[in-house]
């Protein structure tokens, strides 16, 4: 069964794909034309499925099955947007696999105790507006309202955006969700790294996602002739920039459970024949544990201070981001777990490195990802790819899940 689900998601998640403003990979920015064709399929399939639909005022596609009797909702589903050319998995998948799940079990003829909707969420990425999740924030009430009088790059609003797109933005307020009535939130998404492939597993089981800061560090030396300074009187602000991001990496490797990343240097004079005097850069940080990646971070504006005085540079070091944790709920995550086991694959717990629409959810709910295989780990990337058998796998085990999960 699964394979031919699989088949089916694949073919899905093609049409989908040709919902594109490039024609290299997948570019689709909420509110545009592509998300709008993007929105209409989704909507067809959703209806085949047996599933009321609507959209809310926040620009979340809400595919609906009702129970009755006031029965307890499960919301599922992902993100519909892209980065710039990216895949056609992330984020989408997670809106069509649940779909092809609950269609299986209305042809069936399938009951279930409680409803369920499927979430297809207009912006996590980020990318057209400066502010994201913003449909997951207004159904946990934690939303900046101010965010709908931010501008893309063209100098359009995102008020502006909602209200062409036939929305009222003035309304978004008033879509915060009672928790009392909610099961919870599952995610399903492509894992974004190689770790299940290493591991010679489809599916996975997220245990946390991870939270993270980012600290701005700022060397000042002296810039200098290269054929004329010695070694030993120069003041070169891209040696102590070089062994702070060794020491990054020598942390990461210590701790458990860290991940650091110097990803950003902009170096002053750059040029060949120069000794650089200034270095900016841009250390960040991520960990399933909060209080690794606090003490990660302070070890390393130590090091950093340290290592300006030993060389007698100038040194600014600022922590100019910080989002907690996100700790998946544990009975949703054994709920997976034998969900997983029940298409006799082994059981692979993982934390997420990555932002996913299920950390803003976590304000409202309890909150579970199954995460799904994708090959050599590759994402944001038009090589981005997770193959039918196992998405069929995936699908089997929502449906094992939606069978078997109590109210």
């Amino acid at each position: 069964m699964n394979h031919l689900l699989g088949q089916r998601a694949q073919e899905y998640l093609k049409q989908l794909a040709d919902c594109s403003a490039s024609e290299i990979g997948v570019t689709r920015f909420p509110f545009t034309p592509e998300h709008k064709r993007a929105n209409a399929l989704l909507t067809a399939w959703m209806q085949e499925a047996g599933l009321s639909v609507h959209m809310d005022e926040a620009g979340t596609l809400v595919g609906r099955y009702d129970a009755g009797n006031n029965a307890p909702t499960l919301l599922m589903g992902s993100h519909q947007d892209s980065v710039k050319q990216g895949g056609a998995y992330d984020g989408i998948m997670g809106i069509v696999l649940p779909i092809v799940a609950l269609d299986y079990l209305n042809r069936q003829g399938r009951k279930l105790p409680y409803s369920v909707e499927v979430l297809a969420f207009a912006d996590e990425e980020g990318v057209r507006f400066p502010t994201a999740l913003v449909g997951p924030r207004a159904l946990a009430g934690t939303i900046d309202e101010s965010v709908v009088d931010r501008k893309d790059k063209g100098g359009t609003s995102l008020r502006t955006a909602l209200s062409d797109f036939g929305l009222e933005p003035d309304k978004i307020s008033q879509l915060k969700r009672n928790p009392d009535n909610i099961l919870g939130f599952i995610e399903t998404h492509i894992e974004q790294g190689p770790v299940l492939e290493h591991e010679g597993l489809p599916l996975g089981v997220v245990s946390a996602i991870c939270g993270i800061e980012r600290h701005h560090l700022t060397f000042t030396g002296q810039a200098a002739h290269a054929g004329t300074v010695p070694m030993h009187l120069r003041k070169d602000a891209l040696t102590a920039a070089a062994a702070i991001t060794i020491e990054a990496e020598k942390l990461a490797i210590k701790l458990p459970d860290l991940l650091a990343t110097v990803g950003q240097l902009d170096v002053t004079p750059n040029v060949p024949n120069a000794v650089p005097g200034r270095v900016s850069m841009v250390i960040e940080l991520r960990s399933p544990v909060d209080e690794v990646r606090e003490k990660a971070g302070k070890m390393l504006q130590a090091f950093a201070k340290e290592t300006a005085q030993l060389r007698e540079l100038g040194c600014e070091i600022t922590r100019t981001y910080s989002q907690q944790a996100t700790e998946c709920d544990d009975s949703l995550q054994l709920a997976l777990a034998r969900a997983i086991v029940s298409t006799n694959n082994r059981v692979h717990h993982l934390p997420s490195g990555a932002t996913h629409d299920a950390s803003a959810m976590a304000d409202l709910t309890r909150v579970a990802m199954l995460f799904v295989r994708c090959k050599k780990g590759i994402s944001h990337n038009p090589a981005e790819y997770a193959s039918d058998q196992d998405m069929g796998l995936a699908i089997d085990a929502l449906i094992a899940l939606l069978s078997d999960l109590q109210c």
